[in-house]
């Protein structure tokens, strides 16, 4: 049997940005859309006083979706941001090698909270929404640490670990949606696009 590449029906007038600079979430976008173009917003700002994790990354998404869609009025743009959240605080990307390896310490044998806010602007309007799964680190040795950060790979991501690489041998258990612990909840992705592209056009 011959499948599709994508089954997801998109209108041909429908241009679709994702407003990321994040590869992984790049590499997600291709799982429900089948072409879009990439922008990069240039907008980060630190939690207001009082604000929530969930009120943060929504709020945050909604930013680098309305920054992109007011360049492209004419399309469908994803905005997308990912908070890692332990004992209430944001955990954001690390500021350095020591910085990675205290955030590391901290998820150690313990659960925290991933929450994905993701914003779709249109031209008919804007939709927004979060996810929320949960994540328990295994008991991790020093030197674990210190070989996980000389890799690199903690410095540029929310909470200093990629689950989708090496970050994998730290954790023991997903509770919820793993995509969105990388980055972008498809699931709720693709049935929001859905809705949007079934409508498109319509006044």
């Amino acid at each position: 049997m011959n499948l599709p590449k994508h089954f997801l029906p998109v209108p041909g007038e429908a241009k679709t940005i994702l407003a990321s600079a994040s590869p992984r979430r790049k590499a997600l976008m291709e799982l429900v859309v089948p072409e879009f173009d990439v922008v990069v917003p240039g907008c980060e700002s630190a939690p207001e006083d009082g604000e929530s994790p969930k009120r943060y990354a929504i709020h945050m998404a909604s930013k680098k979706c309305h920054q992109v869609f007011s360049l492209h009025p004419d399309s469908v743009v994803v905005g997308a941001d990912t908070v890692v959240v332990i004992d209430g605080e944001i955990l954001g990307k690390p500021r350095g090698k020591r910085d990675a390896a205290r955030m590391l310490r901290m998820l150690s044998g313990r659960e925290h909270r991933v929450i994905t806010g993701v914003s779709i602007c249109w031209p008919q309007g804007e939709e927004r929404f979060f996810q929320e799964s949960i994540v328990r680190f295994g008991a991790l040795e020093d030197t674990e640490i210190e070989s996980y950060v000389a890799t690199g790979e903690p410095l540029d991501k929310a909470g200093a670990y990629g689950i989708q690489g090496f970050g994998a041998c730290l954790v023991e258990e997903v509770r919820g949606s793993y995509t969105n612990v990388v980055g972008l909840p498809v699931r709720r992705l693709y049935l929001c696009l859905k809705r949007v592209f079934n409508n498109w056009g319509a006044s």
